[in-house]
């Protein structure tokens, strides 16, 4: 019998064995990585910022092989888990060894950071000598065994068996949050997918009806304490509420982060006034919020912002130019941050405020004193719209400072970057399965030659690898929402699952598109809608490339460092 042939007939326990001892050998590699790395970087005994830069590659290497370790390492885990708790069946078992084999060549061979740049081992200072020597029997065997047509073709069979499921695979989570998730689903199934195209085509706002309806099923206080007035779940729930959602439409999937960001701001920052008397109000949906952070010229660099706050009175009076502001003209409040203290440059002069608004229309969209904008058209992400804003002494209650505190702004908003940037990870999820569901979809109806598309193994490979890959962001995605779940520092996680998740999720959308053939091309497929909308997810929350450069930091701060 071949050795392909016994590793689809082994046991779990013996392909854990073999898992567990790649994940411990990476991670010396990844020690190794680090120490090469920060040789490159380092200048008189510190991780120098203009070396970080020049070394870019490098840096941003590392992160990504990072991700890939930290990956696997949980795509292990699962497999653990659900061995362990008599779930792991055939489809998973195959998932996992097709993860580890393509994770692991890439590792050895060449990651993409994206389509046209991939890292490898000697960009990281590791010699082909060197990178031979991690290269134990687990690890070939892996790679040579895990990626066969046979397992391709297997897995491509067992999700056709699971079309119309909410995944495709058992995501090891409880039964509560399956009882959240099929909740969701019929949710997003009756009220969203039906029209959820016509409203990306129309550039519409998500129906206000839907909208209340998300209110009263609890979407804006998920995560919010039940003391004031939410349902005091973490963000394993908001993982589950956020990738379900945003299968149907990310639009919708993403009407609960600007809610998931003030309430953190309040929570983390605000005073207890500010506390019941915010908080109850966002948990309900009787208020919506809109965040405004960016601006034209500083985008990732919040420390340039020039936006200014002038205390006058029992107000601030706001002047200065706000762009990329999602889902504004509806919104009742703005999180705003704004410089407070000219004379303090960088973050120290930033000052958050909850910036009460009236609620405006496509005709007058900001009917208030001191406030104008326009919409900026954009390819997908569509739903809610996106906007430039102008201010021009514009007025906020002076107990609406965030905290009561100056220049704690960007502190502030630094506490909600762990969970703003899992959330954008499960919608990268949920974008990533809506690509899956319609590429499988498409490729059982479309006839070519005699035959359904799924019958070539070029496009059956496509979808196997497309579900692989999901599971590994899924399970990257669900483990950072643990820690913080769990009270633990997970920002380096957290950056990693995000950064993988939109990668993800844009080769999935390009691989159904791909299937679809020209018919992805038009317009009228659903599949054209979820293109535009994966790829804002490299981009929100983080580029990919500050992600990594902040990921390279953290590492250098924590890992080989001896």
């Amino acid at each position: 019998m071949s050795t392909a042939a016994l590793t689809a007939a082994e046991t779990p326990e013996s392909l854990t064995e073999r898992t567990a001892s790649a994940v411990d050998t990476l991670d010396r590699l990844l020690d190794l990585a680090a120490q090469r790395v920060r040789a490159q970087v380092t200048e008189d005994g510190r991780v120098s910022a203009r070396l970080m830069e020049q070394e870019q590659r490098a840096a941003h290497g590392l992160a990504w092989l990072a991700t890939y370790v930290e990956s696997l390492r949980q795509l292990d885990a699962y497999a653990a888990r659900l061995s362990a708790e008599g779930r792991y069946g055939t489809l998973e078992d195959r998932i996992v060894q097709l993860g580890f084999a393509e994770f692991l060549a890439q590792i050895f061979g060449g990651i993409p950071m994206n389509q046209g740049e991939f890292v490898r081992l000697s960009d990281l200072g590791i010699s082909t000598e060197e990178a031979a020597g991690f290269r134990i029997p687990e690890i070939d065997d892996l790679i040579e065994t895990g990626n066969t047509p046979a397992i391709r073709s297997e897995i491509a069979a067992l999700i056709r068996d699971q079309a119309g499921h909410s995944t495709f695979g058992d995501p090891g989570l409880d039964e509560t949050m399956e009882q959240i998730r099929n909740e969701m689903r019929r949710f997003a199934e009756d009220t969203v997918v039906p029209d959820a195209h016509e409203w990306h085509l129309k550039n519409d706002y998500i129906p206000l009806e839907v909208v209340n309806q998300m209110s009263e099923l609890g979407v804006f206080g998920l995560t919010i304490p039940e003391e004031y007035g939410g349902l005091g779940l973490g963000k394993e729930a908001m993982c589950v509420v956020s990738e379900e959602l945003s299968r149907a439409y990310i639009g919708v999937g993403s009407l609960g982060t600007r809610s998931e960001i003030a309430a953190e701001l309040i929570l983390c920052g605000g005073t207890d006034d500010q506390k019941q008397h915010w908080l109850p109000k966002i948990a309900s949906g009787e208020i919506l919020p809109t965040a405004v952070f960016t601006e034209p010229n500083t985008g990732s660099d919040l420390a340039s912002l020039k936006t200014r706050a002038v205390k006058d009175g029992d107000t601030w009076k706001i002047s200065g130019n706000k762009t990329w502001i999602t889902h504004p003209v509806r919104a009742d409040i703005m999180t705003l941050l704004a410089r407070t203290n000219p004379d303090e440059p960088g973050y120290k002069g930033l000052s958050m405020f909850i910036a009460e608004k009236p609620r405006g229309t496509d005709e007058d969209p900001f009917p208030a004193d001191g406030m104008t904008g326009g919409e900026i058209e954009v390819l997908g992400y569509r739903g809610m719209k996106e906007y430039e804003i102008a201010f021009d002494g514009f007025e906020v209650k002076a107990e609406n400072l965030l905290g009561q505190v100056e220049g704690e702004g960007f502190k502030q908003l630094m506490q909600t970057f762990e969970g703003a940037r899992i959330q954008t990870a499960a919608r990268a999820l949920g974008v990533a399965q809506s690509a899956l569901d319609l590429g499988l979809r498409y490729a059982e109806e479309r006839i070519q030659f005699g035959k359904p598309l799924i019958s070539f193994p070029r496009v059956s490979d496509k979808l196997a690898l497309m579900t692989a890959e999901l599971m590994i962001a899924r399970q990257l995605t669900y483990f950072s929402s643990w820690q913080k779940d769990s009270g633990k520092r997970c920002d380096l996680e957290a950056g990693m699952a995000k950064l993988l998740g939109a990668r993800v999720a844009w080769a999935a959308a390009d691989n159904a598109l791909q299937i679809h053939g020209g018919n992805g091309f038009a317009l009228e497929y659903p599949v054209s809608r979820v293109l535009c909308d994966a790829r804002i997810l490299n981009i929100f929350e983080g580029a990919a490339e500050i992600q990594a450069q902040v990921i390279a930091r953290r590492l250098l701060e924590t890992r080989g460092n001896q």
